[in-house]
């Protein structure tokens, strides 16, 4: 080597470790400054009600704005589409109904949710340590889950595409938990990398894979949920050859502790930050659906030697599709975090608070409660699939905005049409014309009145949801005897025609709210039906707390 080449070689090694270093600086930015709000819910088909298999996913995080996407399937004759230009893509692919995050530059590319095979993926962020995030690679979580969407009918064969796919084009994500259900089975995929800075050498990641077992139920909410996990069940358990060594290796496990290896100690990075934020979602739901386990706050809450919750419970009665839709609207009511309620709720209620979740107050650090039901959410879906319905009925339950503040609507995955206010998707325009931006203003309008307003919102979202439940038993028996019948094309458009007249229903039942909201709550003042205004009622305890700071100065009475 002559030493000009030489000078360059050694130029090129600083340029490459300065932008490696620049890489490394922008990742533990985004762990530190970005917010990852997602929740989701998984029901195996024994924990249901009617035997389907639920899991929900919820987008939260500030500025998501997406849009609704069908992926067509394609085989020989068609040109594939895929979330990464990078990756050659294989035939056939199925059909994939979900969502586009606007801000991802390729629109192919769906953060879940569901495909032909009734096979439905989801996610929550868990993060893990920046230092292990991978600066090289083609693949974060929703290139992940399209490629799995497209290439798998059933779960199983999810978690194998996903650990190829890792494999051979590299993880560049944070820490992530992935829901994926079939009609039969439910497992959680957890995942995060191994600070790979090499381009050439970029494909490491560790991960497991863990089943829930059938009559069960368990949550993830951007905290890693897989601890102990069995090593010679691949029926219920699947993980990456190196998922133990690796830890090993980075001083994140010590096998002579005695003590069992655990994904979410080595890779969670679960601080009390997270806890508090993350953990305490899961511990809402499982006390919901199991109260009689009685579980207790103190592993949220920091207590010293508290245990974990239970990778998954048995709910004390099996749920619903309504139980699951209240269940993601929780805001911690009926225990001591109640969004609602407090000084920091203020005057009515208000169930949000100011953003960055964690702040400082001299030498303290505080953070907020943080509830599934979050301002933050661009939209939200239960996948509902079912054994004992053909494919094409699998059914995504899907509304805007904060989960609290929505309507679910039925999406069958044999539509072939999209809802036009669906898909109109400018976050930087508000337009009435959007579902997104008409949830968002109801949303924003009731959040300062929350007391007051919330309840006429509840109102229109049970006159809604009730009817299409009602309905959906009457609806697929239609869709499956023309099936039954060798006319998949009418069957198609049967429910395509269904599913878009539903959402209209709901974004014009929308509109209406928003119009008889503004007119009823105008000016802090309560419209009665007769054209009189009241004042609202303020809690007394509220009124207790605003005379323990500034009585003197309101004071009409005379002192006593």
């Amino acid at each position: 080597m002559n030493k000009t080449t030489k000078n360059l070689s050694n130029d090129y090694s600083l340029l490459k470790l300065f932008l490696q270093g620049i890489l490394f600086i922008v990742a533990v930015f985004v762990e530190i400054t970005s917010i990852w709000a997602c929740s989701s819910l998984l029901v195996t088909k024994g924990a249901s009600a009617d035997g389907s298999c639920f899991i929900t996913y919820s987008i939260d995080s500030p500025g998501t704005h997406s849009k609704l996407l069908i992926i067509p399937a394609s085989d020989a004759s068609t040109q594939p589409e895929n979330g990464s230009p990078h990756i050659p893509q294989e035939i056939p692919t199925y059909k994939v109904l979900g969502v586009w995050d606007i801000n991802r530059k390729v629109e192919s590319d769906v953060l879940g949710m569901i495909n032909e095979h009734q096979l439905a993926i989801g996610e929550t962020t868990f993060r893990g340590y920046a230092e292990l995030r991978n600066q090289f690679g083609e693949l974060q979580y929703p290139e992940l889950i399209t490629i799995a969407l497209q290439r798998s009918k059933t779960a199983r064969e999810a978690i194998a595409v996903m650990a190829k796919a890792v494999d051979d084009f590299g993880y560049i994500g944070p820490g992530e938990s992935i829901s994926i259900c079939d009609p039969n089975e439910v497992w959680v995929f957890e995942i995060c990398g191994t600070g790979a800075t090499d381009a050439e050498n970029n494909s490491g990641s560790v991960w497991v894979a863990k089943r829930v077992p059938d009559g069960q139920i368990t949550a993830h909410t951007n905290h890693a949920r897989i601890r102990e996990f069995p090593l010679n069940d691949p029926e219920n358990c699947l993980y990456s050859s190196n998922v133990i060594s690796f830890a090993i290796e980075k001083g994140l496990f010590d096998p002579k502790s005695g003590k069992a290896f655990s994904f979410a100690d080595a890779y969670g990075n679960l601080d009390l930050f997270r806890k508090r934020i993350g953990e305490k979602r899961v511990w809402s739901l499982f006390n919901r659906i199991s109260p009689s386990l009685a579980l207790s706050d103190d592993y949220v809450q920091g207590k010293e030697d508290a245990k974990p919750y239970p990778w998954s419970i048995t709910p004390d009665q099996k749920l619903s599709l309504v139980d699951v839709m209240s269940l993601i609207r929780n805001r911690y009511e009926g225990t001591p975090y109640d969004m609602t309620q407090g000084i920091d709720a203020g005057f009515y209620g208000n169930p949000t608070r100011p953003q960055s979740l964690n702040w400082q107050l001299g030498e303290d650090e505080y953070c907020w409660d943080y509830s599934i039901s979050t301002p933050m959410t661009g939209c939200s879906m239960i996948a509902q699939v079912r054994d004992f319905v053909p494919n094409e009925l699998g059914v995504l339950w899907f509304g805007w905005d904060d989960t609290a503040m929505t309507c679910y609507s039925p999406l069958y995955i044999a539509m072939n049409e999209l809802p036009n206010s669906g898909t109109i998707t400018n976050i930087n325009q508000f337009d009435i014309n959007s579902a997104f931006w008409l949830f968002n203003l109801v949303s924003n309008f009731a959040y300062p009145r929350y007391r007051d307003v919330y309840p006429d919102i509840q109102k229109v979202q049970k006159e809604l949801e009730s009817k299409f439940i009602r309905l959906q038993p009457v609806i697929e028996k239609t869709a499956q005897e023309l099936y039954n019948q060798g006319d998949w094309e009418t069957a198609e458009e049967y429910l395509t025609d269904y599913s878009l007249q539903q959402t209209e229903k709901v974004y014009q039942r929308w509109r209406q709210l928003a119009n008889d909201l503004f007119v009823k709550f105008n000016d802090s003042l309560i419209r009665t039906k007769d054209g009189d205004y009241s004042p609202s009622d303020i809690p007394q305890n509220y009124l207790q707390k605003i005379i323990e700071e500034k009585g003197e100065q309101l004071r009409l009475s005379p002192k006593k």
